[in-house]
This record gives structure tokens, sequence and C-alpha cells, in this order.
């Protein structure tokens, strides 16, 4: 039996890419598993809900449940019931995570002067018109926060525009900085993934494809790294980053020799 009584799994480029699974992905995961480790899935994506990545996962052989999987939106939600419950919330985002605050209580607003609280995020419909409603909202000393930094993420082989790139509009706008980012790498992301998994952070993995938010949220709770090189990072970029992995593998199928080290 491993050492490591969790792992916190990132999911695009280390698990699937696009529609398909990363070659030996299931069988990692069974490798994991039949160690007595227990898994969370964590992406940084606002966008879907937990079942969305039970069945994409599923189609690549990986069978897991809702209760299995982390995303920057719950985080963020966790996060504002404990801090800011009550607070009518502008919402620059998608119709996941507005769905996902009403669920917990929050009323979403769309009159700025209304606003108590402003939550960004990845909108691929962002227009005008929602910067110039942030900027009123944030007129104030309203609160600011974003569901995750990634100011670009990868679709279909390219990158196209994250959840970063409009927090940075309208913290341009705005002259301000958010005063929360959750997503991976933020400290709350990762007592949220502790606290999901029930171990503590040197009985951890942290396996993902990208160092400035898989490796990055393992330095900051104090788990053992491994970066796979399936996904967005290159050695280039690897050879020159102050975040550095406990361990660099070609992909997720080398789980093992993680695990015999």
């Amino acid at each position: 039996m491993t050492r490591y009584r969790g792992a916190i799994l990132d999911v695009d480029g280390t698990l699937v890419r696009g529609n398909n699974g990363v070659p030996g992905a299931s069988e990692a995961v069974r490798t994991l598993r039949n160690q007595g480790t227990n898994l969370l899935f964590f992406s940084n994506n606002p966008t879907q809900p937990p079942e969305h990545y039970v069945s994409r996962l599923a189609a690549a052989d990986i069978a897991i449940d809702d209760a299995n999987v982390l995303t920057s939106a719950l985080v963020t939600a966790e996060f504002l019931e404990a801090e800011y419950e009550g607070h009518d919330a502008l919402v620059v985002g998608e119709g996941y995570l507005s769905e996902l605050l009403e669920e917990r209580g929050f009323v979403v607003c769309e009159d700025p002067d209304d606003a108590e609280l402003v939550v960004a995020s990845i909108d691929r419909e962002f227009d005008y018109d929602d910067l110039t409603a942030a900027l009123w909202a944030l007129e104030g000393d309203v609160p600011f926060v974003g569901t995750d930094p990634d100011v670009t993420i990868p679709v279909h082989e390219r990158l196209v525009p994250g959840s970063g790139a409009i927090i940075n509009a309208i913290a341009g706008v705005a002259g301000r900085e958010p005063d929360h980012v959750l997503g991976k790498p933020s400290p709350d992301a990762g007592r949220a993934a502790l606290s999901h998994l029930g171990v503590s952070a040197e009985d951890c993995l942290v396996v993902g494809d990208r160092l400035d938010t898989d490796i990055a949220l393992g330095e900051e709770i104090g788990a053992t790294t491994v970066l796979v090189r399936s996904g967005v990072t290159s050695p280039d970029v690897l050879a020159g980053s102050e975040i550095q992995p406990d361990h660099v593998i070609d992909s997720v199928r080398e789980i093992d020799e993680v695990l015999a080290d």
C-alpha cells in the first residue's frame, strides 16, 4: 500500500484531452484506488456541474461519483457562503455559476446599484455592457471575487481566454484587484480539496499538467506534486519556472513510478 492516502487529480490535460482519454489514464486511476488512495477530481472550469465530469470521465472508462468532483465554482460558492452570506451578487459569468449561487441562497441581481458583491468568471458572451455593469458595481467598497485565475484555457489544441481574462478586464477598468480569486492554486481551494478528501497534505498527491495552478496548489498546501507532460507545460516552460514539481512523468499512466518512490 502507498503512503499517499489521497490524490487531487486535474482533469483536462491530465486524464482527458478534449473528448478523448489520455492513454493509460483509466489504468492509473485503478492503480491509485487499488493502493487505497482516496481520489478527488479537481477542475478550474467554473461552467459545468459535477455530473458533467462524471459523464465525461465515464467516456474515458473512469468511473466516479459527483462527490468525487470539485470545481472552482463549487469552491467559490462554499467560500461565499462562509464569508458573504446574504449578499446580493452581480455575476459576470455563465449560467451554471448564477444557478449555483442561487441554489446556495444568493440573490443574483442585474442592477449594479443593487450589488453587494461582484463575482467574475469566464463568460463566452462577455461584452461592453457587462464590463460597464461590473465597473459601476465596484464604485464603492463592494467585495470583488473571481472564480479562478486561468487567463487562458486549452480548447481543441489551441488556447482561448479563460476566467482570468475577464477578471483582469474588470480589475483594469475598476482600478482595483479582486479581493479573492478562488480555484487552484488559492489557499481556499487547497483547504476545500483536503477537506473533501479527509486527508492531511503530507499524505496527499497533487497531479496535473499546469505549473501555475496544479503544481502551485500542491506547493501551497505542502503536498507531493506530480507534473504530467501530457498537457500544456513544455520542457522550456518547466526549465524556466520557479515552480518546480517533486516528480515529472510523461503521463499519468506512469503514476506507479511515483507510488513506488
